[in-house]
């Protein structure tokens, strides 16, 4: 059981001349360590276990129900103090409700998700869509509450809609665009005296590919500049090649190279790839494909007898 700091474990243990006992850890508190000496007064600490020892057979059911005692009252206390810090200094937040414990409310946001984990007793309630903090949690919450608050306040459909236009009117998102319409095209430029092996798995600069069409046309020097700028033809002229992804099959079967690309390598485009691309591609293909079987399976499934009635 752990409550901002506070842990109490009793875990059943032999001694080392293998008699029976128990073990029970807590933080140390000079008036808890009282009680529990007052509780078991043939209790020895144990430096190799960082804990301490009660022995007999019935110690671990005779520690769990004193801890249940002690961890009561440690409860209350604690609940109590966070009232009391709340009433003192209290946060008002239109994320924030006060009831019984405290109810947060906030939109989506991963940010607020991963802060609120972080709040000792915080937990999702699904019946109220909400996230409920004990009183006992007020001091940490308090202090994750400002990183809340902005995560939520940057989460509300008007800020993401601000964002939104602001990155579309930003010239960088009409770059990205053009990008992905160019990988869309499935074109690759080559050196005219340089031309890739078709059908063997190969490397470039975008990606671990597989060469199916050399066409012949030339390439437009303002797109190689744009999308293409790191292959570099020397005095020939690039023309385009049509290309796929290769399968997880092809890919185990391609041969790696024994040496990295050299400077030469890189700046016509293609190289045979290592080892180590490879098994990072074979990878990536095979989660792939995964997916696409089961997002298959999914289609073609039969509809369940409550589907069907």
């Amino acid at each position: 059981m752990t409550d901002e700091g506070v842990d109490f474990t009793a875990t059943q243990q032999a001694a080392d001349n293998g008699s029976p006992g128990a073990t029970a850890a807590f933080p140390y508190d000079r008036m808890t360590v009282e009680r529990f000496r007052e509780a078991f007064p043939r209790a020895r600490w144990r430096d190799d276990l960082r804990a301490w020892f009660v022995p007999g057979t019935r110690a671990e059911r005779r520690l769990t129900a004193w801890m249940s005692r002690e961890w009561s009252g440690v409860l209350a206390y604690a609940d109590q103090r966070g009232r009391d810090a709340f009433a003192f200094e209290p946060i008002t937040s239109p994320y924030l409700e006060v009831a019984d414990d405290f109810v947060v409310r906030t939109p989506y946001s991963r940010t607020a998700i991963a802060e609120l984990r972080q709040v000792p007793w915080a937990r999702w309630d699904p019946a109220l869509k909400a996230w409920r903090v004990p009183f006992r949690s007020f001091e940490e919450l308090r202090r994750r509450w400002p990183a809340i608050e902005t995560a939520a306040r940057l989460a509300e459909p008007g800020e993401r809609r601000k964002r939104e236009e602001s990155r579309k009117a930003s010239p960088e998102h009409g770059e990205r665009q053009a990008e992905a319409a160019e990988r869309r095209r499935r074109r690759y430029p080559v050196p005219e005296d340089a031309l890739p092996p078709v059908g063997r798995v190969l490397m470039t600069h975008v990606g671990c590919v597989l060469f199916e069409e050399i066409t012949g046309e030339l390439v437009e020097p303002a797109v190689a500049a744009a999308f293409y700028p790191a292959v570099t033809s020397g005095p020939a002229a690039l023309v385009w090649a049509a290309w796929r992804r290769p399968s997880h099959a092809e890919l185990v079967q391609a041969w790696p190279a024994r040496v990295p690309p050299g400077p030469a390598e890189q700046a016509r485009g293609w190289w045979q790839p290592t080892i180590e691309t490879l098994r990072e591609e074979r990878r990536r293909a095979a989660s792939l494909e995964r997916a696409r079987e089961t997002r298959r399976a999914k289609r073609v499934a039969p509809p369940s007898s409550e589907q069907e009635s």
